[in-house]
């Protein structure tokens, strides 16, 4: 079975947030599960491409709208990622470093997707499942179907779609309309959602199967999907929602590069204190005390909103008992209220303002508790590291969080879970977490315990060859 998997982002090539981690990592289990698995980009001028050779195994060139432009299909020659990799070149558009924020983004991703859809279509390539991840490439199974330049060729392909994010759907105006090819405009309302064409929304109702990236997020859709409520009530049984899972090559405590000592799943005690004696050492922190940390976007969706008053009162409440410290960026409001705490408690507080994927890695290794206060977490990534890393998650009741956390109150419970994004119930948490470190042999107990538990892809990455399967007729 051929699967081809089109993104905006594919770790380590381009990275912004968790969908490059998902497309990095479930290409590769399924390839070892015996698929024929590849990974299509558009092309970005960064660290891996600029460190790695390419082959151009095919040249043509697209109209959009009315200008032509020339493009070129790279392919990664030593298939450095356990898969084919392959970057869609067009000078002009699709030639640039950043993944995100240009001006002209909706051209980007419409030339991506026609591009896709023209080497297919004019090469001897034959997908059995064309696997579309997000509203970037929302237009395909659209297009794929009811544009008579490919329907043809594609008529035997299988489209599966993921919503990492449903919050997000690309919407556009109808002024850009005739960048899109001749298509039957019987079925041109298809593209239409209140008035606009929206990717995500024609993704829904054209594909074969969607899927979310946890189960309760798929329920979620129904009720908190940024004005697409009712459509993913109406189309409710074409999804399903399958867990991410984690690579556990790239984030294994016991042979991480990244980390400062091993931490051994069934004793994990003598390595964490190791890893956190290293991370308090780094921010001038006492390694005696709790420590709770956050890692992550500083933005409305993962409550970063309500951390400043949150820790503010947490410090204040435990004075000179607990320690933090927070790794991300995002909102300046936001950082500079969380920076601004270093001067107040400096002897148990500390901020990192923006991404560091090597501390990021001890982070995990070295804190006793992880918080995640997210108001949307469709499925979340960092719970699992924590995890993997014997460090326990301190989360809300939302998305993916609600499949992965259980209560450690509860039976063969591992973390500490709320219920509302408030500085109330993070407050409330912490004063478990708190409590909770006083007693090291439950600690040490559920360190085993969530350090024992399976969220590799090669489960994940098996659900979704039984979801290609139960569209072909390839066994």
């Amino acid at each position: 079975m051929r699967v081809y998997h089109l993104a905006a982002e594919c770790y380590p090539v381009a990275k912004v947030g968790g969908l490059a981690d998902v497309v990095g990592a479930l290409p590769k289990y399924q390839t070892e599960a015996g698929l024929q698995a590849a990974v299509v980009l558009p092309f970005y001028n960064r660290k891996f491409v600029q460190e790695n050779e390419f082959d151009v195994v095919f040249e043509a060139s697209t109209l959009l709208g009315k200008k032509r432009y020339e493009f070129e299909i790279w392919k990664e020659r030593a298939d450095t990622l356990g898969f084919e990799l392959y970057l869609i070149y067009v000078p002009g558009l699709l030639d640039r470093q950043e993944v995100y924020m240009y001006p002209d983004e909706r051209e980007q991703f419409i030339i991506f997707q026609l591009a896709f859809l023209d080497w297919i279509n004019w090469s001897q390539q034959r997908p059995d499942v064309i696997h579309c991840h997000d509203h970037h490439v929302g237009l395909i199974p659209f297009l794929m179907k009811h544009s008579a330049l490919y329907s043809k060729k594609y008529a035997k392909t299988k489209t599966v779609f993921t919503i990492h994010n449903g919050q997000y759907h690309g919407a556009f105006n109808y002024d850009k309309f005739d960048y899109l090819p001749e298509v039957d405009m019987n079925f041109a309302g298809l593209l239409d959602w209140q008035g606009a064409i929206n990717p995500l929304a024609c993704a829904i109702k054209c594909v074969d199967k969607y899927t979310a990236v946890s189960p309760s997020y798929l329920e979620e859709l129904t009720h908190s999907s940024n004005g697409l409520e009712y459509l993913f009530w109406l189309e409710h049984a074409k999804g399903k929602g399958i867990i991410n899972g984690i690579d556990t090559e790239v984030w294994n405590p016991f042979t991480d590069p990244m980390i400062k000592a091993k931490i051994d799943a069934k004793k994990p005690e003598s390595g964490k204190l190791a890893n956190k004696k290293v991370l308090c050492e780094r921010f001038g922190l006492s390694a005696d005390q709790p420590l709770i940390a956050f890692i992550g976007r500083l933005v409305g969706e993962k409550g970063a909103d309500l951390l400043p008053e949150a820790f503010s009162r947490s410090l204040q409440k435990h004075a000179g008992k607990v320690n933090i410290i927070m790794l991300g960026a995002g909102d300046k409001e936001t950082e500079t209220a969380l920076t601004k705490l270093n001067e107040i408690y400096p002897d148990n507080y500390k901020t990192y303002i923006g991404y560091n994927e090597e501390l990021a890695h001890q982070i995990y290794a070295g804190s006793d508790f992880l918080l995640m206060p997210s108001r949307v977490e469709p499925c979340g990534l960092n719970q699992l590291y924590s995890l993997r890393y014997g460090t326990l998650p301190i989360v809300r009741r939302t998305g993916g969080l609600i499949d992965t956390v259980i209560d450690f109150g509860d039976a063969d419970g591992y973390g500490i879970c709320f219920n509302n994004s408030s500085v109330n119930d993070i407050c409330y948490s912490i004063d478990r977490a708190v409590t909770l470190y006083e007693n090291t042999e439950q600690l040490d107990l559920l360190r085993k315990r969530m350090m024992a538990l399976d969220f590799s892809w090669t489960k994940s990455a098996k659900e979704y060859i039984m979801l290609y399967e139960s569209l072909t007729s390839i066994i």
